[in-house]
């Protein structure tokens, strides 16, 4: 387990248990106390944490790590997963992208797709995003039309949020919306641990053509805090290879077409 590995393990820890201790945890990472202190020392200077004699405490932040920490988790499933996602794309389309690390790389997936590039009298592709730092990156691709939904960001995801958000979104139709979600079930739908997030993906949900959920196989199943959408509302489900034979049936029997990479 590298340094990266290791903070993002911490995170998901205080954030499961609230508070947690320095030989405790080192023992359960197998690393020695005095590098836990470090990188709870360092968690701590980045306000994702409180240090506590002895440990530390979650934060207000720690239920919901900040993009740049959950960046490498599941990072060579991720970019598989996006290259599938991409391929659902045909040019000329008007899709949406919300925000989270499996959309950035769907972005870039969509975004270098050389068939995309083509420069003609009108751009190949319409994106509407709330994902700020994915507007960042698309904005320089002059074959991209770029749409932003007004909002507050939140710095945890990027994303816009709140009533600003939904008047463009009240004014048009997506052919494709690509979705990525903290959880997603069979039989409960998909979910976003935050209700501002869920509360946008559910509209981008209600203005598209076709609903395809983006999220590896650690996604599959259970739910987070606040529904997005029930199931009868998603057409597609990209994945990776990983996700279990059962599940994968249990969302085809919901007529859900399943996609693996």
């Amino acid at each position: 387990m590298d340094r990266h590995e290791r903070l993002n393990a911490l995170l998901d820890m205080i954030g499961q248990r609230d508070k947690i201790d320095v030989d405790e945890t080192a023992a359960e990472l197998d690393v020695s106390p005095a590098t836990i202190r470090r990188d709870l020392d360092h968690l701590a200077e980045r306000q994702l944490l409180t240090r506590t004699r002895g440990g530390a405490v979650a934060s207000n932040v720690a239920y919901d790590l900040p993009l740049r920490h959950k960046a490498a988790r599941n990072a060579p499933e991720k970019q598989r997963i996006a290259v599938a996602a991409a391929k659902l794309v045909e040019r000329g389309m008007v899709i949406g992208l919300n925000g989270g690390t499996t959309l950035t790389e769907v972005g870039r997936a969509v975004a270098t797709r050389p068939d995309l590039g083509e420069r003609g009298d009108s751009p190949s592709l319409t994106v509407v995003t709330n994902a700020l730092n994915i507007a960042n990156e698309l904005a320089v691709r002059p074959n991209i039309k770029i749409v932003v939904t007004g909002g507050v960001a939140r710095p945890q995801s990027f994303e816009l949020t709140g009533p600003f958000a939904t008047k463009i979104l009240d004014e048009i139709t997506l052919d494709l919306v690509l979705l990525g979600v903290d959880a997603v079930d069979p039989l409960r739908g998909a979910y976003a641990h935050h209700e501002g997030e869920a509360s946008i993906n559910r509209l981008m949900v209600s203005r598209a053509r076709h609903v395809a959920v983006v999220g590896d196989s650690s996604k599959l199943g259970g739910h987070a805090f606040a529904r997005i959408c029930a199931t009868n509302e998603v057409h597609t489900l990209v994945t990776d290879t990983a996700a279990p034979d059962k599940t994968i049936e249990a969302f085809q029997a919901e007529g859900v077409r399943v996609i693996t990479a």
